[in-house]
């Protein structure tokens, strides 16, 4: 079986979004303490999400970790991590795994805004009566998103701006989410 490579273009968004987020939490406010503008470990959160949903002959199962380091109170630039298994017995069976950057600005304390790219291969079998099938592929997607923040968790909506209903791994490119960091 010929092994999924991520593509070129995905490779170039994730050097471009390297290179600029930088370049925005630069503007760092300068009101922190001194005794902790230089602690790293101080500006790191970390978080992520679980999800498991079991059912008749179904289980879907998803693990997310990631981590944002805060430059200030307004920006801060994350990683995060995702594998899911999917199975609906006899007939369907997936696996995602992959990763994402996300960046995140809140011009007040209760607003959030995202903009998320993420890359995951996703290794699909089908059962068939008339035989299996299998499909592999890498799935990106550039999300902006919004919500409302209170203290470590946003309540809000992302859209995938590369949607693609014929190739897409998501049903839809809209997206409600809850993302909590500590």
């Amino acid at each position: 079986m010929k092994k999924c490579q991520p593509p070129l273009v995905f490779n170039i968004k994730l050097l471009l979004l390297a290179f600029l987020f930088p370049l925005i939490g630069a503007a760092q406010d300068t009101n922190l303490p001194k005794a902790k503008t230089g602690a790293f470990w101080e500006h790191v959160q970390v978080g992520g999400a679980f999800g498991l949903s079991v059912g008749n002959d179904y289980t879907d199962i998803t693990i997310a970790p990631s981590a944002i380091y805060n430059f200030n109170e307004h920006f801060a630039l994350g990683t995060g991590l995702q594998y899911s298994h999917l199975k609906q017995k006899d007939s369907y069976n997936s696996n995602l795994y992959g990763g994402s950057i996300v960046g995140l600005f809140n011009p007040i304390e209760e607003i959030q805004l995202s903009l998320e790219v993420e890359e995951v291969s996703v290794n699909n079998s089908y059962g068939f009566t008339s035989g299996n099938y299998n499909q592999s592929f890498w799935n990106t997607g550039l999300f902006v998103g919004g919500g409302y923040r209170s203290d470590n968790v946003t309540i809000g909506a992302r859209l995938n701006l590369l949607f693609d209903k014929n190739k897409d791994v998501y049903g839809q490119a809209f997206m409600p989410f809850i993302r909590a960091y500590f």
